[in-house]
């Protein structure tokens, strides 16, 4: 049997945020044909980034790349042909079975494995902690800034989760806003908006939620999804520049790398 062509082999991307986002974008332009599934309320916050949103408004377009809202098989054909990434509501990953991709990526970054199997496609891949290479997943793609973001592993697992946001411009707890109480969320700002210290950006059942620092407004939950206390609601960039906002991160390109080797181990013979 003619071995595939690179081009013509199926990646399904379990999960449309942003980190997940970015290797959509790097394996798109890559050649390769692409699907994401997702939840019904997507939890993203950097919804700029992240295809998720199509959920919501029906596509989304990242750095050129629209993800457009699918559902099912003819569809998900069609989307390919327009030269879109087809994103699926699914969240028990069933459409795995009606395309047979050749690899699976588990990029829901939950901490934790939340289903994912080695038998789910010759290759499967998990990013960050809740995996382990040769039990869960082939491949893991370490996600902790450092000198290790985007390594492959073969072996083991990638490092723990810190907990603690990354640094940017000096800032790591500061720039992260969690909600103050459980309920509906209500923004008050949008995606790249400025925003001064102090000032509220969102509310919970009719709590403020104030900002730390001042910057950009990088990232937002959804309008009017349900939330748990001390849940991550929103992003402030104190870098103050619009377009990182709208823009894949430094972070989610060098994961994309490491699930781009990973695939190229064991395909490009």
């Amino acid at each position: 049997m003619t071995e595939k062509r690179l081009k013509d082999r199926i990646i399904l991307i379990k999960g449309g945020g942003e980190m997940a986002s970015g290797v959509v974008l790097r394996l798109v332009r890559s050649g390769f044909r692409v699907c994401i599934t997702e939840i019904p309320e997507p939890l993203a916050v950097r919804r700029g980034v992240s295809f998720c949103e199509a959920v919501f408004a029906g596509r989304k377009e990242i750095e050129g790349l629209v993800g457009k809202l699918v559902s099912g098989r003819e569809e998900i054909l069609r989307s390919w042909e327009n030269g879109e990434a087809p994103v699926i509501i699914d969240p028990g990953c069933a459409i795995r079975k009606i395309l047979s991709p050749d690899v699976v990526v588990d990029a829901i970054l939950a901490k934790r494995n939340t289903g994912t199997a080695l038998s789910d496609a010759p290759l499967v891949i998990g990013l960050g902690p809740g995996f382990r290479a040769g039990r869960d997943v082939h491949f893991v793609i370490e996600t902790n800034r450092g000198h290790h973001l985007g390594r492959v592993i073969e072996e083991g697992e990638a490092e723990a989760d810190t907990g603690i946001p990354g640094d940017i411009g000096g800032y790591t707890w500061e720039r992260v806003l969690r909600a103050p109480v459980g309920g509906r969320f209500r923004g008050k700002k949008q995606i790249g908006d400025r925003i001064e210290e102090g000032e509220i950006v969102a509310e919970v059942e009719g709590v403020p939620l104030k900002a730390s620092i001042s910057g950009v407004l990088r990232g937002i939950l959804h309008d009017g999804l349900p939330v748990v206390p001390n849940m991550k609601v929103a992003d402030v960039d104190p870098r103050a520049l619009r377009e990182n906002c709208l823009t894949v991160s430094d972070k989610a390109r060098a994961i994309a790398g490491g699930v781009l080797e990973a695939i190229l181990i064991k395909y490009n013979h």
